[in-house]
């Protein structure tokens, strides 16, 4: 999930207003509109070899041309930016500047991101399950894989049931910063648990050598002191279960 590689935003904004009336008369209500160009550096994962410098301009939030070091010269992407594209493609000085941005620009960000332990860094998930019913009269459970604290964003997410992959009934949510270099992804699965049926989420990530897999099950057991030869009713907990090497941990379900 997620684009490889590691961006570099550079992000300028400009606010322009429409201007009023003048003479004493009603001032209009101000119209704005809305001017972006961003930069970006996207770095492969294994290196420097081949990086990629854009240079993205967006008006309204709809961006309209780019410059593209892949292709070496400015690309329209809407029928308002074919004007600008030409314009800048014509201009030899222009291009030769652009060009020379990949290594002026993100070979010197590189080193200084690769300095400061963001190129390379490998921060290990941490995996929980967390079981809720949004209706007490439905058979349906919902099971929420949540996987957070990792680096980079690039995660994957699988719910298994008694060992088989589940796609039925999964929804994979946006991977979300934390504000600390890290992300967070929750991934839920609806569906009808049994006795005896095991649940795994199973997260593969670059800083893991083996997927770390989480399991959950329904467990019933009868009240303390009950007697085998009599009727009770059953207490269904909801157990939650770390592989490796986690203690189980019992969440009553009534």
């Amino acid at each position: 999930m997620g684009n490889a590689g590691v961006p570099l935003l550079l992000l300028v904004g400009v606010l322009t207003q429409n201007p009023g009336s003048e003479g004493g008369k009603k001032l209009p209500l101000p119209v704005y509109f809305l001017y972006q160009e961003k930069t970006d550096c996207l770095f492969p994962l294994d290196g420097r070899q081949r990086v990629r410098y854009l240079d993205r301009y967006f008006y309204d939030r709809q961006e309209f041309v780019r410059f593209d070091s892949h292709i070496g010269k400015h690309v329209a992407i809407t029928e308002f930016g074919q004007p600008e594209a030409k314009e800048w493609n014509s201009n030899k000085i222009t291009l030769m500047m652009k060009r020379a941005e990949v290594d002026r620009f993100c070979a010197h960000n590189y080193e200084a991101a690769k300095m400061g332990f963001v190129i390379g860094r490998r921060t290990k998930p941490t995996v929980t399950i967390s079981p809720t019913k949004m209706d007490p009269a439905s058979p349906n459970t919902i099971l929420l894989c949540i996987a957070t604290g990792f680096y980079p964003v690039e995660i994957e997410v699988q719910w298994l049931k008694n060992g088989r992959q589940e796609k039925e009934g999964v929804a994979f949510g946006e991977e979300l910063q934390n504000g600390d270099w890290t992300y967070q992804l929750q991934v839920m699965l609806e569906t009808q648990p049994q006795r005896g049926d095991v649940y795994t989420c199973q997260v593969g990530h670059a800083s893991l050598e083996a997927p770390i897999t989480v399991q959950w099950a329904i467990l019933i057991q009868p009240p303390a002191g009950h007697s085998g030869a009599s009727l009770w009713t059953p207490r269904l907990n909801l157990d939650h279960l770390q592989v490796p090497g986690d203690k189980m941990k019992s969440n009553p379900w009534s």
